[in-house]
């Protein structure tokens, strides 16, 4: 917990400097009205009024006329006590206007809302990748830690949980709280420096969901035996996008169109299948996907990893199958909650 030890080490920093710039204004205080008080023998009231007059140097005319031994008083606490006082108050300043109250505080707010994640995903590195899968992420409402060395470079991103760290050393990962989350994605500049993570991160949590990016050939054999689950070329995919857009123009289009973020037209989703849904044990037909919600089910994802293309209105839906449809936002929505309803 290196980052928070040194986030709660400069909190202790900042309180003392500020408890001590405090203290240093209620001891000069105390100490001009005890001496009122003592030698004019004044009221408190008037011997605080005269010392705050006389450090704060407005000028204001003493509350009552001074002795000689009050005045010479009144010299040494001006000579001594304002100095101390504007030191005091510049120290304060000084943390409020430079914007070390406020970091200190949204650091602390950053580690709580860090505690607090569950089944979340990490993401390590926000470049122009990486924005783009925070996005897509947020448009799901998946909850999401970032990593990344530069966090300042985005800090106009204020509603985004933005770790400062370098994601491949295990203690980041483990603030980030890897032992409680669900996958992480790395896309790091470089091949190595996402293996590092990939490595570090299924020693962690052997049942981490790992996508990692590789982005020389070759990269993605030693990535997957590293411990990645599935990793993505994007030089690769852009290369065989290009080649398809020009080959097959209206099947491209149709793909942009049915994942594209936001469309409320057309959307291609996976649904899974709950332990005891009303969907089990019924076919396709049984099921009304089609017939009443207008829903394609266009394959089936079996527990074993085996993948059924256009499966019939014979093909029966058991627990656990991951359905790969097709069909309006608001009608799948539907088929999601009747994929986890019980029967």
């Amino acid at each position: 917990m290196h980052f928070f030890k040194e986030m709660h080490s400069k909190y202790a920093e900042l309180r003392q400097r500020f408890i001590i710039a405090v203290g240093l204004v209620v001891l000069v205080a105390s100490f001009g009205t005890a001496g009122y008080m003592a030698i004019e023998g004044w009221n408190l009231i008037d011997a605080l009024y005269m010392t705050v007059i006389t450090l704060a140097s407005v000028g204001f005319k003493e509350v009552h006329d001074l002795s000689l031994i009050g005045r010479i008083f009144t010299i040494f606490l001006i000579v001594g006590g304002v100095g101390s006082v504007a030191y005091a108050l510049s120290a304060g300043a000084k943390i409020i206007l430079e914007g070390e109250l406020q970091e200190v505080y949204g650091r602390r707010r950053l580690e709580k809302k860090i505690r607090e994640l569950k089944d979340h995903y990490i993401v390590c590195g926000y470049g122009r990748m990486g924005k783009i899968i925070c996005r897509e992420l947020r448009e799901k409402n998946i909850r999401f830690v970032i990593v990344e060395k530069q966090p300042d470079l985005h800090q106009e991103e204020e509603d985004l949980l933005i770790f400062p760290g370098d994601a491949t050393k295990d203690e980041v990962l483990k603030e980030l709280g890897i032992d409680k989350a669900k996958g992480l994605i790395t896309v790091l500049p470089t091949d190595a420096e996402n293996l590092f993570v990939v490595l570090s991160a299924r020693v962690l949590n052997p049942g981490l969901i790992i996508v990692a990016r590789a982005g020389e050939e070759g990269s993605e054999q030693k990535l997957i035996r590293a411990g990645a689950d599935k990793v993505v070329s994007p030089y690769h995919i852009g290369g065989l996008r290009i080649a398809h857009t020009v080959l097959k123009p209206a099947v491209v289009d149709f793909i942009e169109f049915a994942t594209k973020s936001g469309n409320i037209d057309l959307q291609m989703e996976e649904v899974s299948i709950g332990e005891n849904s009303k969907l089990v044990g019924k076919t396709l037909d049984e099921s009304g996907i089609g017939r009443e919600l207008g829903i394609i089910i266009v394959a089936i994802r079996k527990p074993s990893g085996e993948m059924m293309f256009n499966p019939t209105f014979r093909s029966a839906i058991k627990e656990g199958d991951m359905l790969i449809a097709l069909g309006e936002i608001s009608k799948l929505k539907i088929l999601e909650e009747l994929a986890a309803q019980h029967s």
